[in-house]
Formats: C-alpha cells, sequence, structure tokens
C-alpha cells in the first residue's frame, strides 16, 4: 500500500508527543527508575527503553497494534479486550487507557469519519492507544507498516520526553538517544507484523516493578 501524502500529515499530527492526549503526563514507571539511580544518563536511558521495547510492554502494544491493523469486527473486539486486560499494574493501565480515550475522542472530532464511528461504537471496553490508534488508522486506510513504525517511534520519543525532564538530560541528549533506538524500532515494527496472540509476553520485569514502585513514591511529577 502506497503512503498517501494526507496520511504521513495525519500520522504525523497523530503520533506527534504534541497530540492532546496527555502523553506528557506519564513515564511509564521512569520517574521511580530515575529516583533510584536504574536511569541516570543517557546510556542508561537508552538500555531501558530498549529492552521494553524490544522485551516488554513495547513490544506487547505493536503486537495489539498490528493485530488489530488487520482484523475483523469480531477478532478486533477479542483483541481490543485482551489489550485492556493486558497491563501489569494499575497505573500503566490508567497511561494506556486514558491516552486511548483522549486519542479516540480527538481524532473523531478533528477528522470525522464515519467507519470509525461505527467500530468505536462497537466496544465493550476503554481502548488502550494501540487499539485507538489502529482504529484510526483503518478507517481512514493508512498503511500498516507505516503505522507500526510511527507508532513505535511515538512511543519512544514520550518516554524520551520525559527522561529529559526527569534525570535531567539535554535536548541533544534526548535526540541522541531517539537515533539509538532506531534500530530497535525497526526490528520490533518488522517482528511484530507476523505476530500473534500467543506471541505476547513480557521480560522486562523491572519495568513493571518500577510502575508498582512508582503508586507510593513520595514525590511524583508524572501519573505513572
Amino acid at each position: 500500500m502506497t503512503t498517501k501524502p494526507e496520511h504521513l500529515l495525519r500520522l504525523q499530527s497523530w503520533l506527534s508527543p504534541a497530540f492532546p492526549i496527555g502523553a506528557f503526563s506519564y513515564s511509564h514507571g521512569l520517574e521511580y527508575a530515575v529516583e533510584v539511580g536504574l536511569v541516570h544518563d543517557r546510556g542508561s536511558l537508552v538500555d531501558w527503553l530498549e529492552a521494553d521495547l524490544r522485551h516488554g510492554s513495547g513490544r506487547n502494544e505493536a503486537i495489539f497494534l498490528s493485530l488489530a491493523l488487520n482484523a475483523g469486527d469480531e477478532a478486533f473486539l477479542e483483541i481490543a479486550e485482551l489489550a485492556a486486560a493486558s497491563f501489569a499494574t494499575s497505573e500503566l493501565a490508567l497511561e494506556g487507557l486514558s491516552m486511548g480515550e483522549a486519542f479516540l475522542a480527538t481524532v473523531l472530532s478533528a477528522w470525522p469519519n464515519d467507519a470509525l464511528r461505527e467500530r468505536a461504537g462497537l466496544l465493550e471496553v476503554r481502548p488502550t492507544l494501540a487499539i485507538a490508534v489502529a482504529m484510526a488508522c483503518t478507517a481512514h486506510g493508512i498503511d500498516p507498516t507505516a503505522t507500526r513504525h510511527l507508532f513505535l517511534q511515538s512511543w519512544s520519543a514520550n518516554l524520551i520526553n520525559a527522561a529529559v525532564r526527569l534525570v535531567p538530560l539535554g535536548q541533544t541528549d534526548g535526540q541522541l538517544a531517539q537515533a539509538a533506538l532506531e534500530a530497535a524500532v525497526l526490528a520490533v515494527a518488522d517482528e511484530t507484523s507476523v505476530a500473534t496472540l500467543d506471541d505476547l509476553g513480557s521480560a522486562a520485569l523491572m519495568v513493571d516493578w518500577a510502575s508498582m514502585q512508582h503508586e507510593t513514591q513520595y514525590t511524583r511529577l508524572f501519573r505513572s
């Protein structure tokens, strides 16, 4: 499928860290990881995010996205339900579901689409961000390959932005971290394009642990 110019414009808008879904208020457990020194510079940030991207929730979200992009209505509802129940902690659930709802509402408001509104009406659970992105891109006929790549790029960019404020890192270090993660983004996007529900799983236990600890962290800037 050829990616049309208007589709690129929509992907750039929808997956920008500036898109109004509240991404700036979530750290995915990074705030606690910085607090205890697990993430303290650009190198440790890249290691942390690459592990989550290749082996943790980043990979799982990419699998849900890929499956939802290609699913009929019945299979889509099953995928959406499993995605909504897949979060390891309450804060990660708050993060994913809140951003998913905000994404869907914003896209429907600014880019009205009957097919998207119809599928949204079928949902029996709150959509995760991956599910909401898949719904919007399918309804607008946007290339799944471009969607996977830019979704994962956005996933890492949002967390790098959080780390720039938390560590703190300079803006250049943030961009160097983004560049260092390009190979992981490309690899995971390719790998998950042929994944099934049986491929879901996580070995990034430290991310889940940091999120659990963040729930009771005394001083917090972020909601997760």
